[in-house]
C-alpha cells in the first residue's frame, strides 16, 4: 500500500474542544495539516499548512512534537497515511477557512460518533487529545 506523508496539527481550545477541517470535494473531517513541499521539515510543513487553510502565523517554537502515526487515507483509497503531528495551541477566533478547505470545525467528544472522521483522526490524533477514546 503506498504511503502518502503529512504534517498535522491537533488544536484544542480552552472549551476542550479539537479543530477539525474538511477539504472540498470530500466529507471526512480530519486534522488541518497537508503535504510536504520540496525540501520541508515536517514542522515547516505544517506550519505553511495551517498559514494556508486557516490563516495562522506560528513558527516551530508553537508546535509541540506528538509522533508519527500510521493509518488508512481517508481521500486516497488503496493508501496510508503518515503523519508527523504536532500540538499546537490557536485562538479560535483566529482561524477562517481558506485555500482548499470547505469547512471548519471545532468538535466536543460527543461529536465523535456522528461525523464523518478520517481514520488517522480517530485511531490516533483524537486520542491523543482526549486519551478516554482511545482503545
Amino acid at each position: 500500500m503506498p504511503d502518502i506523508h503529512v504534517s498535522a496539527a491537533v488544536i484544542i481550545d480552552d472549551d476542550d474542544r479539537v479543530l477539525v477541517v474538511r477539504k472540498q470535494g470530500t466529507t471526512r473531517f480530519m486534522q488541518p495539516g497537508g503535504k510536504p513541499e520540496a525540501g520541508e521539515s515536517a514542522a515547516q510543513t505544517l506550519i505553511r499548512e495551517l498559514h494556508e487553510e486557516l490563516g495562522l502565523l506560528l513558527d516551530e517554537s508553537d508546535l509541540r512534537p506528538l509522533g508519527t502515526f500510521v493509518a488508512e487515507a481517508a481521500n486516497e483509497p488503496g493508501h496510508r497515511v503518515v503523519a508527523a503531528a504536532f500540538a499546537a495551541s490557536v485562538d479560535p477566533g483566529a482561524v477562517t477557512v481558506q485555500a482548499e478547505l470547505a469547512e471548519l470545525r471545532w468538535i466536543t467528544r460527543a461529536d465523535v460518533s456522528t461525523l464523518p472522521l478520517a481514520p488517522l483522526s480517530l485511531e490516533h490524533l483524537l486520542p491523543l487529545a482526549w486519551p478516554t477514546l482511545a482503545g
